[in-house]
């Protein structure tokens, strides 16, 4: 009882100093205020920060009257002088109010983690949406990809920094010292984004492997034991991991930055290079498998719907979930090649045509609206016990040709993707 009174006087005290934050005048009344306003957020408990959302989220929204009247004014007279007016009226006050909390020390690392949080409540509290909207749009400003360093991380970095690789490395997961060592030889690159609001704190890293050819399977490529290639055969780079590492900036466009970033400073690096492709994981295949493999038939030729079923009723689509299957011993080692054929054709189905969709593959939604070619599904490329549940080890090969990339981000913006002719065979 006395503890959810302290809590109660502790959510006034934020609310209060919120409302004075964005009133104050002077910059260093304000930014005394947005110091204090932190501090008073950081002590509240999950129900406060709850009530401090739901405060955030209908106390500080546009006055509908002034907006209706702006709108009015510039509907007549249609000049630069209304349009500014109607801009400044429609935005919702909060988004001056986070700017203030910005400019305070450690601003910037607040509004993040108010995001994450927010973000965790989203679900339960719809009427945050707004709010999140607006933090989304502050933050894609203040995190613009023109205001990062790109950065590479070697085994000479900061011990601090390197812990944060292993720690948020969320594709292929870092067995320790001796596998961070092995991913940051000769061979191999990393790359991150920095701000300079959050010195040391890396927002998002790529993992590349330079090798002769486009690889088929992540074995080779995170294998700690694998001998160190030849500068001289690097004629590929394969990117085969891409992590965020800040919760709060979901949403928020880096990963298609920075991996023409690093391909570009890889050019520049080794001249040699001529392929960049990724080798990557499909999360939602056996998602999809598990759902009836549902397609639209409209997406389909007469030839690919009966190729479509007759590889349904092979994997007995419908029967047995995916991971009861792997209970029983299933395995792609083991399986046969009208098992195999089956699979690789749904799976080729599900890329080319599902990937566009709201609810489709969020990998390669990602690459190819960045404007890559869906190149090469791989069998068996993927033997972790993580790569058998959501794929069924299988993996695919986006190709990132540079002087495409454009052309096809379009296409996929107008649901087109952009595939190699190979994968016809497949389907």
């Amino acid at each position: 009882m006395l503890e959810r009174f302290i809590q109660n006087k502790k959510l006034d005290a934020a609310k209060l100093t919120a409302k004075k934050l964005l009133s104050a005048r002077g910059e260093a009344n304000a930014q005394s205020m947005a110091i204090k306003l932190i501090h008073s957020y950081e002590q509240l408990d999950k129900r406060s920060q709850t009530d401090f959302f739901h405060y955030l989220s209908s106390q500080f929204n546009p006055d509908p009257a002034l907006v209706m009247d702006a709108a009015n004014r510039y509907s007549t007279e249609r000049n630069e002088s209304s349009l500014i007016h109607l801009c400044q009226t429609v935005e919702p006050p909060r988004q001056e109010l986070l700017r203030r909390v910005n400019r305070a020390p450690a601003g910037t690392v607040t509004v993040l983690k108010m995001r994450q949080t927010l973000l965790s409540y989203l679900k339960e509290h719809p009427a945050f949406r707004a709010t999140d909207a607006d933090m989304h749009h502050l933050l894609s400003s203040w995190f613009n990809p023109g205001f990062l360093e790109l950065q590479q991380i070697t085994w000479n970095s900061p011990a601090q920094l390197l812990e944060k690789i292993i720690e948020h490395e969320s594709v292929h997961a870092i067995d320790g010292w001796d596998d961070l060592r092995r991913r940051l030889q000769p061979d191999r690159r990393c790359f991150a984004f920095f701000h300079p609001q959050l010195p040391g704190e890396p927002l998002i890293f790529v993992e590349v492997a330079l090798v002769p050819g486009i690889s088929k399977d992540i074995g080779g490529l995170i294998n700690k034991q694998a001998p160190v290639g030849d500068a001289k055969s690097f004629k590929a780079a394969i990117f085969y991991s891409i992590s965020n590492c800040q919760p709060g900036l979901k949403g928020v466009s880096l990963g298609n930055f920075l991996i023409k970033r690093v391909a570009q400073k890889l050019i520049e690096e080794i001249p040699s290079l001529k392929t960049f492709s990724t080798l990557s994981p499909i999360p939602g295949f056996t998602q999809w498998l598990d759902a009836g493999a549902p397609l639209s038939v409209d997406k389909l030729s007469p030839a690919q719907q009966r190729k479509s079923l007759e590889a349904q009723k092979r994997l007995a689509i419908g029967g047995m979930v995916w991971a009861e299957r792997l209970k029983t011993g299933w395995h792609p080692e083991r399986s046969d090649e009208s098992e195999k054929s089956a699979l690789l054709r749904l799976c080729a189905l599900y890329l080319m045509h599902k990937t566009p969709e709201a609810s489709g593959d969020a990998v390669g939604k990602f690459h190819l609206s960045n404007g890559a070619t869906l190149h090469q599904i791989n069998w068996g490329a993927d033997l972790s016990k993580k790569g058998l549940q959501q794929s069924g080890g299988i993996m695919v090969n986006y190709l990132y040709e540079l002087d495409k990339v454009e052309e096809q981000h379009e296409a996929f913006s107008n649901k087109t993707v952009c595939y190699a002719r190979a994968l016809e065979k497949l389907v």
